[in-house]
């Protein structure tokens, strides 16, 4: 190739690439051609398929006769649904849609969602992958059209528009140019002023230990006579900031074990920006987990730690874990997975988009960033979720004209993090596509990692309605390993779920069972059919299990003196955690 066609390849390439990263900017990082493709898969095996048309006119046919029947019924004053929405969608809950034609209006929606998903299912030919796209895509317009969504189509508003002579319009209107400008001027929600780490949340004492370039290590303070001698060690994900885990003080899981005699040490990572672009995930096992895990078995001398993750936090903890197993290191004491995925042949809705289309589209972005923005993966899960995320918002906020107060999950959730070029890429690429943790492929340091050598106790948590990390997903450790697995699944979702305290309040409940070491594998199917049901919170079971592989509480001067007090580098949180 001469000189000058390589210097118009290389410009043409810098050119696609920064089109590529306009578009997915506004995209929040999905990229259309994965829909596109996946549609066109559908449509084209859908039109080869004449018995799958005919099932789907028939289901039409049957559909429209039902509707039919149910406006007679109602005419003749019968009040009985035809159809009946999930148990999660509550969008016709309130009483106003029982009423002519409101009623008619959203069962007729509900049959027609009922009828797009049977169209983008089981057509045959079409990929599993690719049929899971146009699903969710159907499900996601859906949403978006619901008579909800609308003044006109939705009874609640109607009467509120009436009943206040507009004075919620008016209201709505208020609230969204004020939302606008937040956006705009890259300002926090209103109502984040409430919940400000380190003087709302983020507030159990303690000092920062240790720090380098990736993390501060946060040891909090004891608060019992007498503590367990095995230290519990935090590793949350460093997509978003560490304090889900130390939210206001009655919903701080730290608050709550350090309250029931452990020692804790938390991970707070930093917030990378365009001069990190290089750190991969060797970094974030070497710099974080790694040096988090050193600082407190240094303190701690030959006692063993509690290692703990969550999320994506939990999938590097357990190829640390892995990693130390085979080397014979036995500083683990057990091992507490919370909504972390090992396995990701079966990955949640966000899943769905990863592709190699995906990541050239990802990459296109990063590049010309050094990282994905934690608001762009905020976008991305707010499109992922529109029907609570979105939606529901917009009708509340913006035609109710009723804000709803921001909660300290809601704040947390809006202070986002970023993650670097090279460690995106490379999370994406090993796990979430090839599954190379599970399959034996995946390598830290150049050495293989495998699973199957972890002999500590491992606790697992999932969530019933984790789109992150789907429940059944997070179960698979159970087939990766060869050591006692506690597995607990417990109502909620990705973050509720796990911001799960005791005490009265929302309906919680939890599942657990105890697969020993020779014990044999159950499927999910069977396992959720047969384990019992316990009402209350998850956090005081997962605490006796700690509780239960831990030695005897001593008193806080039988401690080693860097365990009983250690040199500071500043109070909790740290300075991380408050890096914009």
């Amino acid at each position: 190739m001469s000189a000058a066609r390589a210097a118009d390849s290389f410009a043409s390439g810098d050119f696609d690439r920064a089109v590529h990263a306009s578009v997915a900017r506004l995209t929040h990082g999905l990229s259309p051609l994965v829909l596109a493709g996946a549609t066109a898969d559908w449509l084209m095996h859908l039109a080869f398929s004449p018995g799958k048309q005919m099932d789907l006119s028939l289901l039409a046919l049957r559909q429209t006769l039902r509707l039919s029947r149910h406006l007679g019924e109602c005419m003749a004053g019968h009040r009985e649904s035809c159809i009946r929405p999930l148990p999660q969608d509550r969008r016709f809950e309130a009483p106003h849609w029982q009423e002519w034609p409101f009623n008619l209006l959203w069962q007729g929606f509900l049959l027609n969602q009922q009828w797009w998903h049977a169209a983008t299912t089981d057509v045959s030919g079409v990929s599993h992958h690719h049929e899971r796209v146009v699903d969710f895509a159907a499900r996601q317009w859906l949403d978006l059209v619901s008579p909800s969504n609308f003044l006109a189509t939705n009874p609640e508003l109607l009467d509120q528009t009436l009943r206040t002579n507009g004075a919620n319009l008016a209201s709505g209107w208020r609230n969204w140019v004020e939302d606008a400008a937040r956006i705009a001027g890259n300002r926090p929600p209103v109502g984040a002023e409430h919940f400000r780490p380190g003087v709302e949340v983020a507030v159990t004492p303690g000092e920062v230990v240790f720090r380098n370039h990736l993390i501060e290590l946060i040891r909090y303070t004891p608060v019992t006579p007498a503590v367990h001698p095995e230290p519990v060690l935090v590793l949350p994900s460093w997509i978003m900031k560490y304090y889900i885990l130390d939210l206001s003080p009655h919903n701080s899981l730290v608050r709550f074990l350090v309250g029931h005699g452990h020692v804790v040490y938390m991970v707070s990572w930093r917030n990378p920006d365009g001069t990190d672009r290089d750190l991969g995930m060797d970094d974030y096992l070497q710099k974080g987990a790694m040096a988090a895990i050193d600082a407190v078995s240094k303190a701690w001398g030959a006692r063993r730690v509690h290692a703990v993750g969550y999320c994506l936090g939990g999938t590097l903890l357990a190829i640390a874990a892995a990693r130390m197993a085979h080397a014979d290191d036995q500083r683990l004491q057990s091992l507490s997975l919370l909504a972390s995925q090992v396995d990701f042949s079966e990955p949640g809705e966000l899943g769905l988009f990863i592709d190699e289309a995906q990541l050239a589209w990802l990459d296109d972005l990063m590049a010309s960033q050094g990282y994905l923005d934690g608001k762009q993966m905020v976008g991305a899960f707010a499109l992922l979720n529109q029907r609570d995320l979105v939606f529901s918002r917009m009708v509340h906020d913006y035609l109710m004209g009723r804000r709803r107060p921001l909660t300290d999950l809601h704040a947390w959730n809006a202070d986002a993090t970023r993650m670097p070029f090279r460690q995106h890429r490379e999370y994406l690429q090993s796990l979430y596509h090839h599954n190379d943790l599970a399959q034996g492929r995946y390598r830290a340091g150049g050495k293989p990692v495998a699973l199957s050598d972890i002999r500590v106790p491992v606790f697992t948590l999932a969530t019933e309605r984790d789109t992150v990390s789907p429940w059944r997903s997070v179960y698979k450790i159970s087939l990766l390993t060869d050591t006692e697995v506690t597995f607990c699944l417990t109502s909620g979702g990705h973050n509720v779920g796990v911001v799960n305290p005791p005490g009265a309040g929302v309906p919680r409940s939890y599942r657990m069972t105890v697969r020993p070491v020779d014990g044999k594998y159950v499927d999910p199917e069977a396992w959720i059919a047969g384990a019992p049901v316990t009402e209350g919170s998850w956090w005081p079971a997962w605490q006796a299990w700690l509780q239960q592989h831990s030695s005897a509480p001593v008193l806080l001067d039988a401690l080693p003196p860097d365990a009983r007090e250690p040199a500071s580098s500043g109070p909790a949180p740290g300075r991380y955690v408050l890096m914009p």
